[in-house]
């Protein structure tokens, strides 16, 4: 098996995309768009999210305490890629405001759960930030941004 044959099989696992944000200690912003995003547990109520240890954001991640998870809908496709380009200010134009712990929920999402890290894992290339979750909520009514295959896609009507 090979990464390229190993990234195809996996894409052929529709997913849901989510924007992970955390606040850093000196108080700057952070997120990433995310596809390796799932409930764990619901006692306690836990989710994790996975990020590569290459990206951008990955030692605010590390060495902040939470995290929330906003997940997305079929029109936040440019928020998507805005929070998934490398080297702008991902939060310019947002809008948002603070959790309850402190990470940015953002506005428009149909969900977000705000958590707790109480939990880092080693998973190869990369980590595995497990989070109990404090607060969250079903914010918006309608579809989800959807991914399959490398792709955007939408639920048939």
């Amino acid at each position: 098996m090979d990464a390229h044959t190993f990234r195809q099989i996996a894409g052929c696992f529709a997913t849901g995309v989510a924007i992970a944000t955390t606040r850093a200690k000196d108080g700057t912003l952070h997120g990433l768009t995310v596809n390796s995003f799932t409930s764990l547990s619901l006692n306690p109520l836990l989710v994790l999210v996975n990020i590569d240890k290459q990206a951008g954001v990955y030692d605010a991640f590390m060495q902040s305490d939470t995290y929330a998870v906003n997940i997305l809908q079929q029109g936040q496709k440019a928020l998507s890629q805005q929070f998934a380009t490398s080297g702008i200010n991902r939060f310019a134009g947002v809008s948002y405001r603070s959790g309850q712990l402190g990470s940015p929920i953002l506005d428009g999402c149909l969900a977000f759960f705000d958590c707790r890290i109480v939990n880092r894992l080693d998973g190869g290339d990369h980590t595995i930030f497990i989070g109990e979750v404090l607060d969250g909520a079903v914010t918006e009514d309608g579809p989800p941004l959807l991914y399959y295959r490398g792709q955007y896609r939408q639920l048939a009507p």
